[in-house]
């Protein structure tokens, strides 16, 4: 990792640490190549199960791009955002400890689920500033049509928990809880089999707007392999055995 981003491996849980605190954590060229190579990893690592996205200090996650690199080099596409730049099969929590402004509010909107810190805010500028919110889309079926426009259009900001209550946030959190409830829902995610966490995610988002038989016959496709695991079998040996499961991911 170049020093823009740190990783960490803390068990079973790979930490991605956006790391330009002086500058607010904007993504400038070397961070939007580490983060890019930062998900490779993770994807590719057997060993790591979940993924944490956070930054370093206290007063933002990310304030979207270094507007001072904005002139040369990559439109759009240039915020490393999960499920557009790169996708990855293992779920991702975002850590959001402080503002999440513009691109940084869509890079912790993209990850599967987030704990914020009870000072962080939500904020899209982009139409303040004469650009385009397009990710806006990825607020569709997670919170309200309206404020997802309100959001949008006007640029102002939310705090954490109002973003809770609308469904933008899964836990808020004090500031110097933030990494251990980060850390406790991994845990969750790693207690369950991987092959039906994967599956699950891929599952959520392939079925999303679509109608029930459809949904349903994409959910079973999706999650037959899933049925005619080893893991499938060692579940229900484990339970009847009253043991936790020894998961292999086949």
């Amino acid at each position: 990792m170049s020093d823009e981003i740190l990783y960490e491996m803390k068990g079973e849980v790979a930490v991605i640490t956006l790391n330009r605190p002086e500058k607010r954590n904007v993504v400038n060229a070397a961070m939007r190549d580490g983060v890019l190579a930062a998900w490779q990893r993770f994807d590719s690592d057997p060993a790591a199960r979940v993924a944490i996205l956070t930054a370093a200090g206290d007063k933002a996650f990310c304030a979207g791009r270094d507007l001072g690199e904005a002139a040369s080099g990559h439109g759009h596409g240039f915020i490393p955002i999960l499920r557009d730049e790169i996708a990855v099969a293992k779920p991702v929590i975002a850590a959001v400890n402080g503002a999440a402004i513009g691109g940084g509010c869509f890079m912790a909107i993209s990850c599967d689920l987030c704990v914020a810190a009870e000072h962080a805010t939500f904020a899209l500028t982009e139409a303040r500033v004469g650009r385009a919110p397009i990710y806006a889309f990825l607020l569709d079926g997670v919170m309200p049509q309206k404020m997802a426009l309100e959001m949008s259009m006007t640029g102002n900001p939310i705090g954490a928990q109002r973003a809770y209550e609308l469904g933008l946030v899964n836990h808020v959190v004090p500031a110097a809880r933030l990494m251990d409830k980060a850390l406790a829902l991994a845990a969750d995610l790693c207690a369950a089999a991987p092959l039906s966490v994967a599956a699950t995610k891929a599952m959520i988002y392939e079925t999303a707007g679509l109608d029930a038989g459809t949904a349903l016959a994409a959910a079973l496709a999706r999650f037959k392999p899933v049925f005619e695991s080893e893991d499938a079998m060692e579940g229900m040996r484990a339970f009847r055995e009253k043991r936790r499961p020894q998961w292999k991911g086949r």
